[in-house]
């Protein structure tokens, strides 16, 4: 996919206004993933990312990844966005989900398995059980 069909299906999924508005909450919600997996992860994750989109996400990760859950995930969102908590969930599911769709399965499955399972309705996974 290249950079310009992910900001397409960002702003059709999220219904934004413009391709600018897509792109401002696609860095936005990238930002705080990167925080959230491993600097590993995150080159493996970059790898598949079109346009400037990997790089952005390289820039963003620390050392060490950080542990919280969906609702700090969606907090931290909302905090880069300006946005309410119920408006970063549908910002984050726009990017994640057309994320998920860009990168191979192998590659998403791996960055699931470094967050909680409450995780995987962001990326349009049903939850898995058990």
């Amino acid at each position: 996919m290249r950079y310009d069909e992910f900001l397409a299906r960002v702003r059709e999924l999220g219904e934004y206004k413009s391709s600018q508005e897509a792109e401002q909450i696609t860095t936005s919600v990238l930002e705080v993933l990167a925080t959230r997996i491993t600097p590993d992860e995150s080159e493996d994750l970059a790898a598949q990312l079109p346009g400037p989109l990997g790089d952005f996400l390289l820039e963003s990760r620390p050392e060490r990844p950080e542990t919280y859950g969906t609702q700090e995930f969606l907090r931290r969102v909302a905090d880069r966005t300006g946005a309410r908590p119920r408006t970063a969930e549908w910002d984050a599911s726009a990017v994640l989900a057309t994320l998920a769709g860009s990168v191979s399965g192998g590659e998403l499955n791996q960055v699931l398995s470094q967050l909680p399972s409450g995780y995987a309705v962001l990326f349009g996974k049903p939850e898995l059980s058990g």
